[in-house]
């Protein structure tokens, strides 16, 4: 990283005590950085959730939020959560070096504190929130690489948007770990990713494949899986890309796994991606009513395709209202041609 990618960072200093704030801020300008001084915790946090802040500088004891209270809640917000986070305090019981953890910090500075040893917790932070932020350029490429194959075919428009929220409300049903749900979010925009290899009068023919055809519209979930790889954050993310046609019986593909052999995490998408197809228009269907598509669901089910269990969560978290904003009034498909 270069040094004058760091200089450019813009760092936010909350401190009561204007003595500290502004040797702060003279010593963050004397090296390049951008500062924004704050006196209490309620600013802190409303300029932490407005501007376009690279790292936070929080003193613990300040008037209206401790820097704790700030802390938690800039690291609860998935807007925020990225953020690094240093608290600067003259306590030095274990306690509350304790309760900053608890609250999400990232490191710790004690007053008086030392110029050199800012300089250099404040520069290796930095660095750290730069990998993070290409990290998170990677993955809006991806989304959007998804996106721009969905947009392609007027059949598949908001598929995957709706693949991930469905994806999530039934694993917030199912209380799901949070790293679990992250990854049926990013598993439901990118499960498709893989067709941007697939040649557009396959990806878009409206009738039958043959069998020439079908292979190479099969291979798009191993090259969906290829494209994310490198990705560590997706690691969870990469069996529901690979595996979101496998069929409980061994009749899917690209592995025709079996029962368990199936992950949880696939078998959640794929039910919401059976449904998301038959309430969906397609050229050669017009779209099922919900009761129509489960009982179709169902029919499957008793062959041995899909988790029952699962579709039997997902049919009642849509009966009782639950899923809310994940609702629609048109649907998309899930298709095992495409």
């Amino acid at each position: 990283m270069l040094k004058s990618e760091i200089h450019r960072a813009t760092v936010l200093v909350a401190d009561d005590d204007k003595a500290y704030r502004c040797l702060l801020k003279d010593l963050l300008r004397d090296q390049g950085y951008q500062v924004v001084c704050v006196e209490d915790g309620e600013e802190a946090l409303r300029i932490s959730r407005s501007k376009a802040i690279d790292l936070a500088l929080l003193d613990v004891m300040m008037p209206y939020r401790t820097g704790f209270s700030v802390c938690r809640a800039i690291k609860s917000d998935p807007k925020t959560c990225l953020i690094p986070v240093v608290l600067v305090t003259g306590l030095n019981n274990p306690e509350d070096r304790i309760q900053g953890i608890e609250c999400g910090a990232d490191d710790f500075l004690n007053k008086p504190i030392n110029e050199q040893e800012l300089l250099a917790r404040v520069g290796s932070l930095l660095k750290l929130k730069h990998f993070t932020d290409e990290l998170e350029h990677a993955e809006t490429v991806l989304f959007s690489l998804a996106r721009s194959i969905e947009a392609k075919d007027p059949y598949t428009e908001g598929h995957c948007e709706r693949l991930s929220q469905y994806s999530v409300a039934l694993a917030e049903r199912l209380r799901l770990p949070e790293e679990q749900r992250e990854a049926l979010r990013r598993g439901g925009i990118v499960h498709d990713i893989g067709k941007v290899a697939v040649p557009e009068h396959i990806l878009l023919k409206r009738g039958p494949f043959t069998p020439e055809e079908r292979k190479i519209m099969e291979t798009h979930t191993v090259i969906g899986e290829r494209i994310c790889a490198p990705l560590k954050s997706f690691g969870l993310a990469l069996p529901i890309i690979r595996h979101h046609h496998e069929k409980l019986d061994g009749s899917g593909y690209p592995d025709g796994l079996k029962g368990d052999q199936i992950p949880p995490l696939v078998r959640v998408l794929t039910t919401v991606d059976i449904y998301d197809a038959l309430v969906t228009d397609r050229p050669y269907r017009k779209a099922l009513s919900p009761e129509d598509a489960f009982a179709q669901i169902w029919k499957e089910v008793e062959q041995g395709w899909w988790d029952g269990a699962l579709v039997e969560k997902f049919q009642r978290l849509l009966e009782e209202g639950s899923a809310g904003r994940y609702t629609a009034p048109k649907l998309q498909v899930f298709d095992e041609t495409n």
